[in-house]
């Protein structure tokens, strides 16, 4: 570790300086897209980016030396994100739960714990490194509060953002809005060819888990095998890292949750090892993996097996 990335778990600010240098912040911090510490991945495309530990706020370049106390005015621990401290996750709310006050100028994110659509719009607030501006409220969904419908979403579903005095909903247009409305680093690739293919990635979404909840069902059985095969060919795409779009963004985490939960109920249940001949599914996977700020959203993969296994009447 370099110690510009020392001070940033360890600053005192009254004996350390940032080095001289005519290089750019950039070259000061070890970008690979196999750095799982790193910005996972992430260019030095942005003046403000986010490790899972660390939120930087400078001008690109340091070419004079910089007050040590100044510089440390700019860079900030985030508690919540901080290497092995977990966020501490508030209770699901029931229906003997208070409504929060709404529309009180607070943003705040429904989700559910257990729910795949809702833990991509999470994924972006803790990659975005939004944990104290954008409030989780989880909802149990065995047991939601009335108020839940009657105030935030006639439709009853996760998740829900609260912003401006607004209820936006609807997975895929969440994780965009955050990208493009709060402060962080960039999760959508300003390369033209890169984010035309992003969109078609989103498109295909839907399509890919209705594959492979259909082999779930027992109604084709190779279909999970052919969707798993076009998310192989995806990642195959470009050579500029491990994710969908070489570095990366929005588009891992829209699939994500669904691959997190798909790869152990195949193991298990079907004895299909998803990775067996897809060399860049395995790597994503092992990627991802490395990624904090998905980690903290993982749910009990076991409990998720059980509740999958219920729903499609496997017993055992």
């Amino acid at each position: 570790m370099s110690s510009f990335l020392q001070f940033s778990f360890s600053c005192q600010c009254s004996s350390w300086t940032p080095p001289t240098s005519s290089k750019c912040v950039s070259s000061l911090i070890s970008f690979s897209s196999n750095s799982s510490l790193i910005g996972y991945g992430y260019p030095a495309r942005s003046t403000i980016f986010t490790p899972s530990s660390l939120q930087i706020r400078a001008a690109p370049c340091f070419c004079s030396p910089v007050p040590a106390r100044e510089f440390c005015a700019r860079a900030s621990l985030s508690s919540k994100v901080a290497a092995g401290v977990k966020e501490v996750l508030p209770p699901s709310l029931t229906s003997t739960s208070d409504p929060p006050p709404v529309f009180d100028g607070t943003t705040r994110l429904y989700i559910a714990y257990i729910c795949p659509f809702a833990q991509r719009v999470w994924i972006t607030r803790n990659c975005k490194g939004l944990q104290d501006q954008i409030k989780l409220v989880p909802i149990d969904l065995q047991d939601r509060p009335a108020w839940f419908k009657e105030k935030i979403n006639p439709a009853n579903k996760v998740p829900c953002l609260e912003h401006n005095n607004e209820i936006k909903v609807e997975s895929l247009d969440l994780i965009k809005y955050i990208d493009s409305n709060f402060e962080g680093p960039s999760l959508f690739p300003g390369d033209s060819d890169k984010r035309e293919f992003a969109e078609e990635l989103f498109l295909y979404t839907d399509s890919f888990t209705n594959s492979v909840f259909a082999t779930f069902r027992g109604e084709e059985k190779d279909k999970a095998a052919a969707a798993f095969d076009e998310i192989e060919k995806a990642l195959s795409k470009f050579n500029d890292g491990p994710f969908f779009l070489g570095q990366f963004s929005l588009v891992d985490i829209a699939y994500a949750p669904f691959i997190e939960r798909f790869s152990p109920y195949l193991q298990e249940v079907m004895n299909t090892d998803i990775t067996e001949g897809r060399p860049k599914l395995a790597s994503w996977i092992k990627e991802m993996e490395k990624n904090e700020n998905y980690i903290q959203t993982r749910s009990d993969l076991k409990g998720m097996v059980e509740r999958y296994k219920k729903r499609f009447g496997v017993s055992g």
